[in-house]
């Protein structure tokens, strides 16, 4: 591995090998059925997916973070899902090595390569969730993505704060995103902002109803189901009301 190109070659290409050994025709036909965008992927349970991610995070331990940033960018060029959600999780992997500037390229693989909610949901809830909670002057660059033409960075714009809002940490952004986002077109936008209010609705319920109140008229019903689903019953009954 000295070679540094060769090395992530080399590298990519065993692990498509290894996914390929595994994939059926069947579970392909299967995992396609769940996105309503076109897909690419290769027929691997995400279990049996997640085990090889675990066999080359091992690989990888030793190995400086550069290569492994330039294995993830190679992983997720080819869009193929399981390829993309292996660069995701060897990411995430690398948590504790995360520093300011790998924002930076983050936000490009945001903005190039994830072209589906599984994508954008574990990339963002896991590897931006964890940029946002060490390093609070990100939080301005990622509310930049819900203006993006990009939907899936507007969905990232909110589903990245999913971790944060456990945390009950920048509860303040959240709901401006939430406005920002607010009569957006696209039901996987409409779904992500309105997952992060139900999140954030469990350490801030009352707060999330009054949002909630203030601007169900324009609100798409799809969002506000999601925001509320959490809510005590009767919260939940007033805010269906019109």
């Amino acid at each position: 591995m000295n070679n540094s190109k060769s090395s992530i070659t080399e590298l990519h290409q065993e692990i498509r090998s290894d996914l390929i050994a595994i994939a059926s025709e069947k579970r392909k036909l299967s995992t396609c059925s769940f996105f309503k965008h076109e897909l690419k992927c290769h027929g691997v349970r995400n279990p049996d997916s997640q085990k090889i991610g675990k066999k080359y995070i091992a690989i990888l331990k030793t190995e400086k973070k550069e290569l492994v940033w330039g294995l993830c960018e190679k992983l997720f060029q080819d869009e193929f899902l399981e390829e993309s959600l292996l660069a995701c999780q060897i990411s995430f992997s690398q948590k504790k090595q995360y520093e300011l500037a790998d924002f930076k390229i983050f936000e490009r693989w945001v903005l190039l390569y994830i072209n589906n909610w599984a994508e954008c949901d574990t990339f963002c809830n896991k590897v931006i969730g964890e940029m946002l909670f060490k390093f609070p002057s990100l939080v301005s660059e990622v509310k930049k993505w819900s203006l993006s033409p990009n939907l899936w960075a507007r969905r990232a714009s909110a589903v990245s704060f999913i971790y944060p809002g456990k945390k009950n940490t920048y509860s303040n952004e959240q709901f401006e995103i939430a406005l920002m986002l607010l009569e957006d077109h696209e039901d996987m936008v409409q779904k992500g902002y309105g997952w992060m209010l139900k999140v954030l609705s469990q350490v801030r319920q009352q707060e999330v109803f009054d949002f909630v109140q203030t601007y169900k008229a324009r609100m798409p019903r799809t969002a506000l189901r999601y925001a509320i689903e959490k809510m005590d019953a009767h919260y939940r009954t007033e805010a269906m009301r019109k």
